[in-house]
């Protein structure tokens, strides 16, 4: 119930609050993202994927930018 809350809520900003809390919930997402991230390879959770495109990178497979 409290997502349908906040949505009908955010719904009633002006276009000029709605500017800010878009900027705010960047940041925050952002962030939220970096946290598990960090927390996914601190458990070791991208060690496998990390170390294929390691050996990928060795074996020539790889496209340039």
């Amino acid at each position: 119930m409290l997502v349908h809350q906040l949505e009908k809520e955010i719904e009633k900003l002006p276009k000029s609050q709605l500017k800010e809390f878009r900027a705010w919930f960047e940041e925050f997402d952002g962030e939220e993202w970096d946290k598990q991230f960090e927390k996914n390879i601190m458990s070791g959770k991208l060690n496998d994927i990390a170390g294929k495109a390691v050996l990928d990178f060795k074996n020539g497979k790889f496209k340039k930018l």
